[in-house]
């Protein structure tokens, strides 16, 4: 009986030796990017948007949201520099942490600023240290900070209705490449372009409001991609103006206007013959929320507005 009970210990203590051991991990396993990450930590940034597995944020000042799964006496944030590459180097942009603040220790939040000078779309991370977690960093979370607007080159023409009156037909530019396709003039390089949306007025927009027009718009089109494409309904001859939004997935915005003066005549054989006079103008209103559709914001006077690249709009920075 006693030989039985001693086989049956050695046998468990084999079992402890060749199993049990593996339970523990040997030096150096383990180790590598994610070490001393915490799992169940939540990064949430303002308005942030996942576009094909990205996230993806818009420049400026953002709230950062920390949830942790238990609760934790103190919490720091810090933004890595935003220049593309994956350093986890502990410096926000002014290379001071980001205070967070909590009521429960369990969900913190504060504020900081993504995005630098001279990076139109860039990487960085959020590190957020806890300390349960100190020295390591608890969790590292990666976004794409978008700092510039969607854009479009529009070529604005006209054609005679079969009964009476004139189309207005947008339509975007596309650049010629030397052996290879036509480049598009229209859509954006970051965060994707999510929309665009043109309306024609028969009134000055602006005349009283800038931000939201006051007049309703007598015709409207939209589309989610590229290209703008879009064509009116008939119009009578007069004066038109047409205010076009491109808006991306992080919420930059820029809007092109023209002053359209639209006159018809008939031909020879009865048809329809329309002419359409094209001013381009910039915004110069209210920090270049709108346009004042005075000489002073003519951009030009040739069938096109629009750029083949981002720019805002702003009077103060058009040629």
């Amino acid at each position: 009986m006693k030989k039985l009970l001693v086989l049956l210990l050695i046998s468990a203590l084999a079992v402890f030796v060749f199993v049990g051991c593996d339970l523990l991990p040997s030096e150096g396993e383990g180790e590598g990017e994610g070490e001393g990450e915490v799992e169940g930590v939540v990064v949430e940034v303002e308005d942030e948007v996942v576009v094909g597995g990205k996230t993806y944020v818009k420049s400026g000042t953002r709230g950062i949201t920390v949830t942790f799964p238990a609760p934790v006496e103190m919490a720091v944030a810090y933004i890595t520099p935003c220049t593309g590459g994956i350093e986890k180097e502990k410096i926000g942009p002014s290379g001071e942490p980001i205070p967070l603040w909590s009521e429960d220790g369990l969900v913190w939040t504060g504020s900081g600023t993504f995005g630098e000078e001279g990076y139109d779309c860039c990487s960085s991370y959020v590190l957020v240290e806890a300390g349960e977690c100190e020295p390591d960093v608890c969790v590292y979370y990666p976004v794409i900070v978008d700092s510039q607007p969607p854009y479009a080159e529009i070529k604005i023409t006209t054609g005679g209705c079969i009964c009476e009156g004139c189309e207005i037909i947008f339509k975007s530019t596309s650049e010629a490449q030397e052996c290879a396709e036509a480049e598009p003039c229209c859509g954006d390089d970051c965060s994707g372009l999510a929309g665009w949306s043109i309306a024609i007025y028969d009134g000055d927009p602006f005349d009283v409001c800038c931000e939201t027009p006051c007049k309703e718009p007598i015709f409207t089109c939209s589309g989610t991609a590229c290209p703008v494409d879009c064509t009116s309904t008939c119009l009578k001859d007069g004066i038109y103006y047409a205010v076009v939004n491109l808006v991306d997935n992080v919420g930059h915005e820029v809007e092109y206007y023209a002053k359209l003066v639209l006159t018809s005549s008939l031909d020879a054989e009865g048809e329809v013959v329309c002419t359409l006079a094209v001013t381009e103008y910039c915004a110069d209103v209210l920090g270049c929320t709108c346009t004042s559709f005075d000489d002073s914001a003519i951009v030009d006077t040739d069938e096109y507005i629009g750029f083949c690249y981002p720019d805002d709009n702003c009077c103060s920075e058009v040629d």
